[in-house]
């Protein structure tokens, strides 16, 4: 089994200096493909390094299946690596590449060309075994590295940052590629990335980093849908979600979020009966996809008018950006819908949907959410009939 499990993990690089990884708790099980993700400098390739052997941790315990294997060398781990830098050798060919840590591992020719064969059918690179890594592109490249990793077989495969360096066309490719990949070897693995939507759509799970902290881990759709605080819920997602600023009121026993267009004003509904949050400062927030344009047809949700200030078409989408509480606000509209800039839109919210959190530590406050529906084809027929 190759399950893995990280026990209080933490580093520090010298006394009197702060922990670079602090308190690191979280397991996956055998098989599972895990994203560490989060902005330079948050600590994710430093616990990269850690599993690998190639940092030594300062605290804590490094569990892969039932073996403690933190205070063994690399070479011990039964691990495989790829790095952002493909680091091939310039002066062999694709072949002598893969082939080169199963020659140091004393395995037969026969086996290590039937092993060679078959990563290089997996990543369709059989007509590039005899090129010199200068003849390749940087997909291709990428492919080779991999390639040398996969020739392994090790209990885990570890990809710091893999894509990093490849055009944006071939980066969707390459991911599509590594999930496929994944699906076939079904290997356990751990995967560096500061790229939210690689994060999104790779990970099983997901540990989203700040500061050497795991600020919140699970699988994508609860991190997405039930973020822990303001940072999670900023930096998972795109476009954004939006944050809005205001402070709670009470009114005929409800608690209320007010909202204010400059045209008109929205009483929002909170699904929380908490008296300690009257008056309170907090931070409402709401994913673009959860403002509807409002039916002709009245539904119950709260409603509110406001201008157009500025339209994106993206293609799959239209994003367009209005002003509540004097702060701008993105609503990812369907593609149809071109309102022009300065045009008023009727626009309504699920008061189901809505996240606070508080003003001063940022901390989700708790609010009864689920997960958001997809309305941007009802926008369209609502855009068409208003």
């Amino acid at each position: 089994m190759a399950t893995l499990e990280l026990r209080n993990v933490n580093k520090t690089y010298g006394a009197g200096l702060p922990d670079t990884l602090k308190n690191i708790e979280l397991s996956i099980k055998d098989g599972e493909f895990l994203i560490l993700v989060g902005p330079s400098g948050c600590g994710k390739s430093t616990l990269m390094n850690c599993i690998a052997g190639l940092e030594t941790i300062t605290g804590g315990a490094i569990m892969i299946g039932d073996q403690d294997v933190s205070g063994m060398s690399p070479k011990d781990r039964d691990i495989a690596m790829v790095f952002q830098s493909y680091a091939l050798y310039p002066t062999m060919s694709v072949r002598e590449n893969i082939e080169f840590g199963l020659k140091i591992r004393k395995m037969n020719q026969s086996a290590i060309d039937e092993e060679v064969t078959r990563v290089a059918k997996l990543l369709q690179i059989e007509h590039l075994l005899n090129r010199k890594p200068g003849q390749l592109s940087g997909g291709q490249q990428q492919r080779v590295a991999m390639g040398r990793a996969l020739a392994r077989r090790p209990k885990i495969y570890l990809f710091d940052e893999p894509l990093s360096n490849l055009d944006a066309k071939l980066r969707v490719e390459m991911r599509t590629e590594m999930k496929l990949m994944h699906q076939r070897l079904k290997t356990t693995t751990v995967y560096v990335t500061h790229d939210q939507i690689e994060a999104m759509t790779l990970g099983d799970k997901v540990a989203v980093m700040k500061d050497g902290i795991i600020q919140q881990f699970g699988t994508p759709k609860d991190i997405y849908t039930n973020p822990a605080n303001l940072f999670v819920a900023s930096f998972i997602g795109s476009p954004p979600m939006n944050f809005i600023p205001l402070r709670l009121q009470r009114k005929d026993g409800r608690l209320l979020a007010l909202l204010d267009s400059g045209q008109a004003r929205c009483e929002l509904p909170m699904g929380m009966q908490d008296a300690g949050l009257e008056d309170r400062e907090v931070i409402l927030g709401l994913r673009p996809e959860q403002i509807m344009l409002a039916g002709n047809e009245p539904n119950g949700l709260p409603t509110i008018r406001a201008e157009v200030q500025v339209t994106e078409p993206t293609g799959p989408d239209t994003l367009v950006f209005v002003n509540l509480n004097d702060t701008k606000v993105c609503c990812r509209l369907a593609p149809d819908v071109a309102p022009q800039v300065g045009e008023t839109l009727t626009l309504q919210f699920d008061p189901s949907k809505v996240l606070l959190f508080d003003a001063q530590s940022g901390e989700r406050l708790g609010v009864a959410g689920q997960a958001p529906a997809d309305t941007r084809a009802a926008n369209v027929a609502q855009f068409k009939g208003r």
